[in-house]
């Protein structure tokens, strides 16, 4: 049952276009936790920021089916570059096809395996906008793998900060969740880190918005 304010969101919201329509469908027919997907409202929202930062270089950290990777390559300048990260390598035909698609061959450059492993060799690179959406118990180790090379007033992006309301402090750990503490402290640590500068905004599962000082 779709929460009534999501669906009023979601109409208030420009429409979902229609390839990524076609792979929200595939991905709940086809791929297990569908729900990773950024889907229509937060789709909107990541192409309305890549349209007002206009990035040259974008670095997605977990790509899923492609989703977000399509909405973040609208808004790249002309002759711009994304590369994204993907863990899975089952997933790499379906992102390559939707990317191809989208007319996008020539801008994205994805990358399979793990990201910490993958981003020494995009040292060089000096990001506009980073989107960061994988496994959350490693959003501090992504973070600073990569800030130093964000340029001053440069964005990143966190996504699934809320992590289902679990980060509350009203919530009560279970016994074995080695997760939350974790997402926690990541978003303690932005709230007072001095090289950004943090917005919490409580859409879908939360996304973070940090401004590179």
């Amino acid at each position: 049952m779709t929460d009534p304010t999501d669906r009023y969101a979601e109409l208030h919201t420009a429409p979902e276009p229609p390839l990524l329509a076609q792979l929200t469908r595939e991905t709940h027919l086809q791929l297990l936790m569908p729900r990773m997907s950024s889907g229509h409202v937060q789709g909107r929202m990541l192409s309305l920021l890549s349209h007002l930062v206009r990035p040259r270089r974008i670095l997605e950290i977990g790509t899923f089916c492609g989703y977000a990777t399509l909405c973040l390559g609208e808004g790249l300048a002309a002759n711009g570059l994304l590369h994204t990260i993907e863990i899975d390598p089952e997933k790499e035909a379906r992102i390559r096809r939707y990317v191809a698609a989208a007319g996008l061959t020539e801008q994205v450059r994805l990358h399979i395996g793990a990201a910490l492993d993958v981003l020494p060799g995009l040292v060089d690179e000096v990001w506009d906008l980073v989107f960061i959406d994988a496994d959350k118990r490693n959003n501090d180790a992504y973070f600073e793998a990569v800030i130093d090379q964000v340029r001053p007033g440069g964005l990143l992006i966190v996504d699934n900060v809320l992590w289902g309301g679990k980060v509350l402090p009203t919530h009560a750990l279970k016994a074995g969740d080695k997760d939350t503490p974790l997402v926690r402290a990541f978003n303690d640590k932005m709230a007072r880190d001095p090289r950004v500068e943090p917005v919490f905004l409580p859409l879908r599962d939360g996304l973070l918005l940090l401004r590179r000082k």
